[in-house]
């Protein structure tokens, strides 16, 4: 009980306000160029997320990063690509925790285990607190993964389906 007491209070303190310190709105521009330019060699979208912590009803329940990056997915429209070819990539602030959600296209061809590496070699960045640099490197390894699988769009054709500035809340 007191554990998830503190986990509350945890999440509770980590608002939009920290969310806007450790990603100011220049950094946010930045990845959001650097998903406009991955998007270019690639028929995929990619879409970031960044929260300060979670919702008392989530934290109260035990939830972990992974189930609020599911919503985000939906609820950011992730999954309503045209090509069912969307990737969120998720940072909660509060617990330092990165998730990686994709819809059914490109779950057929990067495997769980592909996403768990990718996952585990960016968490040290985000362990030492380089959020934007670890966020990066997230655009980075998800735009090899989309490269390795979904041809660009021939040019005047295609359409960015997803914003690419990321989501703050």
């Amino acid at each position: 009980m007191v554990k998830r007491l503190l986990r509350v209070l945890k999440h509770l303190w980590f608002d939009i306000s920290d969310a806007r310190r450790v990603l100011d709105d220049a950094a946010l521009a930045r990845l959001g160029e650097r998903v406009a330019r991955s998007e270019s060699r690639h028929g995929g979208e990619i879409r970031i997320c960044v929260e300060g912590g979670l919702p008392p009803s989530y934290v109260w329940r035990g939830a972990a990063a992974r189930e609020r990056a599911r919503m985000m997915f939906a609820k950011l429209r992730v999954w309503d690509t045209e090509a069912n070819n969307g990737v969120l990539i998720y940072l909660l602030l509060a617990d330092r925790a990165i998730e990686i959600v994709c819809d059914r296209a490109v779950a057929r061809v990067v495997t769980p285990q592909d996403w768990d590496a990718v996952l585990a070699g960016l968490r040290p960045a985000l362990q030492s607190g380089r959020f934007e640099a670890g966020l990066a490197e997230a655009v980075d390894t998800v735009d090899a993964l989309l490269a390795a699988h979904f041809a660009p769009r021939p040019p005047g054709t295609g359409r960015n389906e997803l914003p690419d500035l990321p989501h703050r809340t």
